[in-house]
């Protein structure tokens, strides 16, 4: 589906129209392509007094290839040039109490308007949770603020992250947070901005080329035959998985072609039928003997508002979208078929966190969505196995072609991005929580909604 209004805007007639009327101003996302550099210029490191963490995140971004410099180095050595930045990097994890707060301003205040289109922002603290204090779980909490406010202020398409990092950390702990930083600056975020990531600790290994972060692992995917499904393919084969791609028979002559396209393999069924899950596990012990990661993308949509909705549409979306990942969950993790390190990540929606018209029966399978991850979180910590979940917005697929033209126009502009998603920017974030290196992430629910207005 084409944005012809962002098309327009990228003309000289239209940026002319949007700068007189004061439009809206969509801006040219910085997308992933394999080989791009992961910042298109030096990043800007800056730490709190008594932070934690800018001595080995410095040594990341070093070994990731990005040019690193002081924060007092504010101009180059041209006639006094003002140094541009790909990203700024914040440190704020020594802020114990709201008065050092002014430490934020000191640092983002000069750097405001230096930032380069497409540039990112990553502000590193400690979850409030585990904070020593009530005044330092105060000051910590304080940095959401601080980060979405910078997401919807600098525009351009740079986007701003806030990442609590865990003080009870292990290896795994420094590995997921190297994947996250590698996600979060790098065009696969695009469309990703506004949002609060949390590593932990726990099981996590790094790839032997960062550019396969998914070298040899068996990947499943369900509603794999277009849209979402079919971008997540193609992003986890280029990442080096061996995915199987699940869609119903229906959608039989898709999948094959989504699955030769990638390599990959294909089955047909139907998630609701009730030996569904003893027949994909059954499949996947046979053909592979495991499964690192599942992926539940499968999902449908059977609009009504409440009062008029039939009580079929209403358990068929419940069926697909929720009770169908349990009962798969149960099956694979009974059987042991998700080893030690294995990853689960599952497609919740926006309509789960600020509730859509017309959509109770979808809004509240995508919130229950989120409370599978929530609960499975904890209960799997044990056996190493993550459970984290990504909710996208407004994305530009066949299913979203068909909304009126004026919501359509609403959800488009009403983000931070201006413009709606693609595919591929979920994809891109599922793909980053599916490495092994982010085995230490889990209980995320991570937007992918360009900073929607909608919501939390």
């Amino acid at each position: 589906m084409t944005d012809r209004y962002a098309s327009f805007v990228q003309s000289g007639a239209g940026r002319a129209l949007v700068k007189r009327l004061g439009l809206p101003d969509p801006p040219r996302l910085r997308r992933h392509t394999p080989g791009d550099p992961l910042l298109p210029g030096p990043a800007l490191l800056g730490a709190a007094t008594g932070g934690r963490l800018a001595e080995p995140v410095g040594k990341i971004l070093t070994a990731a290839g990005v040019e690193l410099l002081d924060p007092v180095a504010g101009t180059t050595a041209t006639e006094g040039t003002p140094q541009r930045y790909g990203a700024l990097v914040y440190d704020a994890t020594g802020i114990t109490d709201s008065t050092q707060l002014r430490q934020l301003y000191d640092f983002f205040h000069p750097q405001a308007r230096s930032v380069l289109p497409g540039g990112r922002v990553v502000v590193l603290g400690t979850p409030p949770a585990e904070c020593g204090s009530p005044r330092e779980a105060t000051a910590q909490r304080a940095l959401e603020g601080l980060t979405r406010s910078i997401g919807k202020e600098f525009g351009r398409g740079v986007t701003a992250q806030l990442v609590y990092v865990t003080s009870d950390g292990d290896a795994g702990t420094l590995t997921s947070l190297e994947a996250t930083l590698r996600f979060l600056l790098s065009g696969r975020s695009a469309y990703v901005s506004g949002q609060v990531v949390r590593v932990g600790a726990g099981r996590a290994e790094p790839p032997a080329d960062w550019d396969r972060p998914l070298d040899g692992q068996v990947v499943l995917v369900t509603g794999a035959a277009r849209g979402i499904g079919a971008a997540l393919t193609k992003v986890l084969a280029r990442d080096g998985a061996r995915v199987v791609a699940l869609d119903i028979p229906a959608a039989g002559d898709e999948l094959a072609a989504v699955a030769n396209e990638i390599g990959g393999t294909a089955v047909q069924l139907d998630l609701t039928a009730p030996d569904a899950p003893t027949r994909l596990a059954e499949h996947l012990a046979a053909r592979h003997g495991k499964v690192d990661v599942v992926v539940h993308n499968a999902g449908i949509t059977r609009d009504k508002t409440l009062g008029r909705m039939d009580a079929d549409r209403w358990d068929s979306v419940l069926d697909v979208n929720l009770s169908s990942q349990e009962r798969i969950n149960d099956v694979l993790l009974e059987r042991e078929l998700i080893p030690a390190g294995g990853r689960i990540v599952s497609v919740s929606s926006i309509a789960g966190i600020a509730g859509n018209r017309g959509q109770t029966n979808y809004a509240t399978s995508k919130a229950g969505v989120i409370g599978l991850v929530e609960s499975l979180a904890p209960a799997l910590r044990g056996r190493d196995i993550s459970v984290n979940a990504v909710a996208p917005g407004f994305i530009e697929t066949r299913l979203t072609a068909r909304v009126p033209l004026a919501l359509r126009e609403a959800g488009r502009r009403m983000n931070s991005m201006s413009q709606g998603g693609l595919p591929v920017d979920v994809a891109e974030t599922i793909g980053w929580l599916a490495w092994s290196a982010s085995g230490a992430l889990s209980g995320n629910v991570v937007r992918v909604c360009g900073q929607s207005l909608l919501g939390a």
